[in-house]
């Protein structure tokens, strides 16, 4: 008697039992995440060649296919580890975006300051001299086109 459960997955391990299913956020994050991913799973089955790996274009399925198959480790074994990898980078990047928010605040104090302090210095000469600073950026830019052509030729 057949039954939904009893139809073999394409990627069922070979005791014919199938595998059980990722969830679909899973395979997304999996997905967009895959290119960071990529220099920890050749780590973990330095066998797969990279190539083979970006072949599948990130498709969960797909790559524990591919590892599956190169390796000889099941693919629920292979699907539990990425899951894990996944799980574990996804909370560093949270740790890391965690310990840069004093430093992005710390920054933003520093610009507003600069722009409160500096802007005022820079606009009064500007507002007052407009010829004269119009002459000097024309002088810059024709000095750093020079120096940017004179490496050209070079090379």
């Amino acid at each position: 008697m057949d039954s939904p459960d009893s139809t073999p997955s394409p990627l069922a391990p070979s005791n014919g039992l199938a595998d059980p299913p990722v969830a679909a956020p899973v395979q997304g994050v999996f997905r967009e995440r895959f290119e960071a991913l990529l220099p920890r799973i050749q780590r973990e089955w330095p066998e797969v060649a990279r190539h083979t790996l970006e072949a599948t274009r990130g498709s969960f399925d797909n790559v524990v296919e591919v590892i599956s198959r190169q390796t000889g480790v099941t693919s629920a074994g292979v699907r539990q580890q990425l899951v894990d990898l996944l799980h574990v980078t996804t909370e560093q990047a949270g740790q890391v975006a965690e310990s840069l928010r004093p430093l992005e605040e710390q920054l933003e104090g520093l610009l507003d300051e600069l722009n409160s302090t500096l802007r005022p210095r820079i606009e009064k000469p500007v507002r007052e001299k407009p010829l004269m600073a119009l002459g000097i950026a024309a002088g810059v830019g024709l000095l750093v086109g020079l120096l940017l052509s004179s490496g050209r030729r070079s090379a």
